[in-house]
């Protein structure tokens, strides 16, 4: 491992720490999304590949510690919640883009609202999964899932 002490040799402070670590991740999960959504032309290709990025997403915050302290580290400090809403306005906008793929007669800003709301309650319900003990996050996991699917696939 490397030290803390050492880690200040490349960056300021820990604000300058958490928002490197931030970044890399946004990068490598917004790649992963995009990948994931970018083939989906039906609603049974949405519900697959949304459920898929959901259990993924809340394996990692499972497997890697360092995922939450990430987390925490921007939740803790306002002037990285500007990077956080930026990742998950991405991240929207992918979910927008399938959408529109298969409601095109839809309103864009009624489909960009649900895209981003749903983005947002789905890194809600993951801090919320992680703080209670594994049975219960992985029921609300599933709530979540099952609720966001019912708006995303509603005709």
């Amino acid at each position: 491992g490397v030290s803390i002490g050492s880690l200040y040799q490349f960056f300021p402070d820990k604000r300058a720490i958490i928002w490197a670590l931030a970044e890399r991740y946004t990068a490598e999960s917004q790649s992963c999304i995009s990948a994931a959504l970018a083939g989906v032309r039906d609603a049974e290709g949405l519900g697959r590949a949304f459920s898929e990025l959901v259990d993924i997403y809340y394996g990692l915050f499972l497997a890697e510690p360092v995922m939450r302290d990430i987390w925490s580290g921007t939740q803790a400090d306002k002037a990285l919640r500007p990077l956080e809403l930026a990742d998950s306005r991405a991240n929207a906008e992918f979910l927008t883009a399938v959408l529109k793929r298969l409601r095109p007669a839809a309103d864009p800003v009624a489909l960009e609202t649900t895209a981003f709301l749903i983005w947002q309650m789905g890194e809600a319900a993951m801090r919320l999964a992680i703080s209670v003990d594994r049975l219960e996050g992985d029921r609300l996991v599933a709530a979540y899932k099952r609720m966001a699917l019912r708006e995303l696939l509603a005709e």
